[in-house]
């Protein structure tokens, strides 16, 4: 299982971004995908999950300005990252864990998002 993240860059405050990471290889029909992002001195952290029925869940700090969505046909998951903040400035990992045909729990390259003030 391989994921290729794309549409990192540099936003003002305020601005918006949208993240997509595409999974190929064996992927089984039911898992859960995600982004998650490490700030410079941080720990990785979870932004927002989906599971392949449509379940959500997001960080406290992203509730109300970024929506997570996916294309089960595309193995493609989406960050919608809408009044980005400079604290959102961080590396972004897009995740996939699934529990049969190849399970594991995959990441992606990472993309950089840097919001400036």
């Amino acid at each position: 299982v391989q994921l290729q993240a794309f549409g990192g860059g540099l936003v003002q405050a305020g601005g918006s971004l949208r993240l997509s990471c595409a999974a190929s290889g064996f992927i089984y029909s039911t898992n859960e995908m995600g982004w998650y992002r490490q700030a410079p001195r941080n720990q990785r952290e979870m932004v927002a999950v989906i599971t392949s029925n449509g379940s959500t869940n997001y960080a406290d700090s992203v509730k109300g300005r970024f929506t997570i969505s996916r294309d089960n046909g595309k193995n493609t998951v989406y960050l919608q990252m809408n009044n980005l903040k400079p604290d959102d400035t961080a590396v972004y990992y897009c995740n996939l864990v699934q529990a049969k045909w190849s399970p594991g729990n995959y990441w992606g390259q990472g993309t950089l998002v840097t919001v400036s003030s």
